[in-house]
């Protein structure tokens, strides 16, 4: 995603989408148990969280243009 072809109010929605992804990992992983659920729910969180990261990042850049 290039911040040039991006809006504020996109990139707000992708970003509330990632944050919801990441609750409804953690809500499944507490409902769940298993060595092999909770490793691949860290997985699921950790790559939700490099998502959330990036959208910040460009987020920022976004409005320090402004």
């Amino acid at each position: 995603m290039s911040s040039q072809y991006v809006t504020l109010p996109e990139l707000d929605k992708q970003i509330a989408i990632v944050r919801d992804n990441i609750r409804q990992i953690t809500e499944q992983a507490a409902a769940q148990s298993g060595a092999g659920d909770e490793d691949r729910n860290a997985d699921r969180i950790a790559q939700q969280q490099e998502e959330l990261d990036r959208l910040l990042k460009l987020r920022e850049e976004l409005t320090a243009k402004k």
